[in-house]
């Protein structure tokens, strides 16, 4: 698959590039990206260069993790990151923000658009989001994107070494007012 731009009222999202490295770099020694994000630690500039060059490339050539740079719709710095990516048959997404960027609403703008593009184009059924419990501001762009938490999975996320709980939830083409590909039909508790 080859890479694609897609824009939204205010921002662009484009395939991160060779010049985007010390903007990605500087993002992630936030220390609130660093506890909530599998990174390395120290996140050095080889780290940013690695996965810009190499890593997002790779997923879009497979198919697999579609990642987006996000940047005001004008032009200027990255303000963060989304993708999509595909984990044993299933669609999620993950997403990070600039410290100076959180806040508004840029990040649910981001998710939403990318949340679109799975849905019409990859042609995800449900896309998941997870987090680690106690990662209150990425559930807040979550459920402000229209996901719906589902509950709490026991010892579903390794970092650094060590499980740990995650918050899991979903979107489905329905929340966002898309067609799905298959008939829906939820259960009655």
């Amino acid at each position: 698959m080859e890479p694609v731009t897609l824009t939204t009222e205010r921002l662009r999202l484009r395939s991160l590039t060779p010049a985007d490295t010390d903007d990605v770099r500087a993002a992630c020694q936030d220390p609130d990206i660093q506890r909530w994000a599998s990174l390395p630690s120290p996140y050095e500039r080889r780290h940013a260069a690695d996965f810009i060059e190499r890593t997002a490339p790779d997923g879009w050539r497979t198919a697999t993790m579609c990642t987006f740079g996000v940047v005001p719709l004008g032009g200027g710095p990255v303000m963060g990151a989304v993708n999509a990516h595909c984990q044993s048959g299933t669609w999620e997404i993950g997403y990070w923000t600039a410290k100076e960027y959180r806040g508004r609403g840029y990040t649910t703008e981001a998710v939403t658009a990318v949340a679109r593009w799975a849905f019409t184009v990859l042609g995800a059924e449900r896309l998941e989001w997870r987090a680690e419990v106690g990662n209150a501001g990425s559930r807040a762009v979550a459920e402000k994107a229209g996901f719906v938490v589902e509950g709490v999975l026991r010892a579903a996320l390794l970092s650094r070494d060590t499980l740990r709980d995650a918050w899991v939830g979903a979107l489905l083409p329905s929340d966002l007012g898309l067609p799905g590909h298959h008939p829906y039909l939820p259960a009655r508790l």
